[in-house]
């Protein structure tokens, strides 16, 4: 079945992947992103030539995840081509590399907003549609980070995908019973074929970062990062988060798997969720909810 769905973040890595594979596997797939008509006018091109060359239901919508009215006006424009909205990716995020001292608190908020503030825009916009269908399925784009193993520098990142993890958990029940999915996929450090780390932020305190980089922690960036580089798998393509998230899409309704892990460099996450995941299952439970551990189609 064809569904329409709409990728956030998708003028780039993991985000336009998905867009990409999704339309190629029959879907109608908005690529969003901010800023078309502007700086991101080259990506839009790129989309639509992309579409026409392969023959597939790609398109782009403007969409700010930093603004409300922005993913308001960009929800309401899928919906009034479509009739309908299927599936919601939550793939917008940015990541910042530092010490976390030299981080101000104005750029932790902005990175929380962008990570997590941002699928709540994004929810508020969509979820009276999917409700009002009685079906439909949210794609969250986590990271091993929130519960693996947590290099140094890269704090404020670890944070706020931790942020957004918990949401994804507590919006799975809370929709359950409105015929809604979630499923949650859980990606590695891929520290190749996408501009991730590439585009990270750095810290506004530069003294501050002067100092980690003159002190006895002078060695934490260069090691961590070959570190987590020399743990990848030579053969690991990021790829495998797009088809990950296609296969999830076109599993049926009340199969789909509440967590998918992509982790070529397994740094623990996948053993950490499967513990946090049956504990919640069990309290659930106890508490009278077992229920909302699945979708009821109500459509």
């Amino acid at each position: 079945m064809s569904n329409v769905i709409v990728v956030t973040g998708a003028s780039s890595g993991f985000g336009l992947m998905a867009a990409r594979a999704l339309a190629h596997a029959g879907h109608t797939v908005y690529a969003s992103m901010r800023d078309t008509a502007g700086r991101n006018a080259p990506q839009v091109a790129e989309v639509q030539a992309y579409a026409k060359e392969h023959g597939v239901d790609l398109r782009t919508v403007e969409l700010d995840v930093a603004s409300q009215p922005s993913a308001d006006a960009a929800i309401a424009r899928i919906i009034a081509d479509n009739g309908r909205l299927d599936v919601v990716v939550h793939n917008a995020g940015h990541m910042v590399y530092g010490p976390a001292e030299a981080f101000t608190p104005e750029q932790l908020a902005q990175l929380y907003d962008i990570n997590v503030l941002s699928t709540q825009r994004v929810n508020r916009a969509a979820l009276p549609q999917l409700r009002q269908q009685g079906k439909g399925l949210l794609v969250w784009v986590s990271s091993s980070s929130s519960r693996g193993g947590t290099p140094p520098y890269l704090a404020p990142y670890f944070a706020a995908k931790a942020g957004m993890d918990a949401l994804a958990v507590s919006y799975a029940g809370e929709l359950a019973r409105w015929g809604i999915e979630t499923s949650i996929i859980v990606p590695g450090a891929f520290t190749k074929g996408t501009n991730h780390f590439a585009h990270s932020g750095t810290p506004a305190d530069t003294a501050r970062a002067e100092e980690y980089a003159k002190g006895p922690t002078a060695d934490f960036g260069e090691v961590a990062f070959k570190g987590l580089a020399a743990l990848e798998p030579a053969d690991a393509d990021p790829q495998a988060v797009a088809d990950a998230i296609v296969k999830v899409v076109d599993t049926p309704f009340g199969k789909r798997p509440f967590r998918v892990h992509i982790d070529p460099s397994q740094d623990g996450a996948e053993v950490v969720n499967g513990v946090a995941d049956r504990v919640r299952a069990e309290l659930l439970r106890r508490i009278g909810l077992e229920d909302i551990l699945t979708p009821r189609s109500i459509g």
